[in-house]
């Protein structure tokens, strides 16, 4: 075998190396890893200590030149191999949270994905290093949670959303308007490129939707744990949400104009929902959600090709938006 191209191999493909050659009859000596690696005695202990954690049991004898590590006679190695569309998923999955970037959690995931390369089969070598030329996630807008507050703040609502326990925090509400909060936190949602917390409200007791960016402090009551309700499911509570923030549903109907009926027709915009073809080419959907600011931006974003026809609530508050629209751009170059 010839001299591996260090600058090619990360370090899970090194260890790969490592294992194969510790798991030749007799064995391999140290040095010889050290020289193919270019590793020193301490990069060596912890290169072995990540395949012992990954349940390799290594045997270590001697010493100097005559150190030989070897494989145990008695390790049958299951030979788990990732395939490649295993392989795809990992790569795609770790796209979803590229708007985490620069936080611990981001950290994390890379090292755990850094120890799953051992299970990647080497003729998948050649694809996985061109995966970023040949697949892309398109960057949406994105929260921005590169700051170490930030950074902390994700860390803390995880560890309490895994180890059930209340929060203190202190939550922006608007521009200037903070609010302080105890909170029985539920589930962390990823929605639109950003974390959001559902959490029961203990003053109210109502379950609400909270912006993890929004948190200007968030402390854990380390000492309490708390009891989610037996009967608590996320995807329920957001059934009839567009969008993150949940309430009362209401039959939404909207007609498109003819000219949109292909955009509309070809999407899932929400379970609930029902598409009318009308006889003027244009096309009614029908939903059961709760009408929330999120409905009503989403609707307002289709302009004069979209008229809503139910709930009024709705339409006012359209034609409302509408009217202000006008009255701030008129007159202005």
């Amino acid at each position: 075998m010839g001299r591996d191209s260090l600058e090619d191999l990360n370090k899970g493909q090194k260890l790969v190396r490592v294992l194969e050659m510790a798991s030749r009859p007799g064995g391999v000596r140290a040095v010889e890893i050290m020289r193919r690696f270019d590793l020193d005695p301490r990069t060596l202990r912890r290169y072995l200590a990540d395949l012992r954690d990954l349940e390799v049991p290594l045997e270590d004898e001697g010493r100097g030149d005559r150190r030989i590590i070897r494989v145990a006679d008695r390790y049958q190695r299951a030979r788990v191999v990732l395939s490649l569309a295993e392989v795809l998923s990992l790569h795609f999955g770790r796209t979803l949270f590229s708007f985490l970037d620069g936080t611990t959690f981001a950290q994390d995931l890379d090292d755990a994905l850094e120890r799953l390369a051992p299970m990647i089969a080497r003729t998948h070598d050649d694809v996985r290093g061109q995966l970023d030329r040949m697949f892309v996630a398109v960057p949406e807008p994105r929260k921005d949670y590169r700051s170490e507050i930030a950074s902390d703040i994700i860390d803390e609502v995880i560890t309490a959303v895994v180890y059930a326990q209340p929060v203190d925090a202190r939550y922006r509400k608007g521009a200037l308007q903070l609010k302080r909060y105890r909170l029985h936190p539920y589930t962390l949602a990823v929605y639109r490129q950003g974390l959001y917390l559902l959490a029961r409200d203990v003053s109210d007791g109502v379950i609400k939707t909270f912006a993890v960016d929004r948190f200007e402090e968030l402390v854990r009551a380390r000492r309490e744990r708390l009891e989610r309700p037996a009967d608590w499911d996320p995807r329920e509570h957001l059934r009839h949400a567009f969008g993150i923030v949940g309430g009362t549903p209401e039959v939404v109907e909207i007609r498109f104009d003819a000219g949109l009926r292909p955009y509309v027709e070809e999407r899932i915009w929400h379970d609930t929902q029902t598409l009318l073809p009308q006889p003027d080419g244009s096309v009614v959907l029908r939903l059961e959600v709760a009408v929330t600011a999120e409905l009503q931006r989403w609707v307002r974003g289709f302009g004069a090709d979209v008229t809503v026809i139910a709930p009024d609530r709705l339409r006012q508050a359209v034609v409302d938006d509408a009217r202000a629209l006008v009255a701030r751009h008129e007159g202005t170059a």
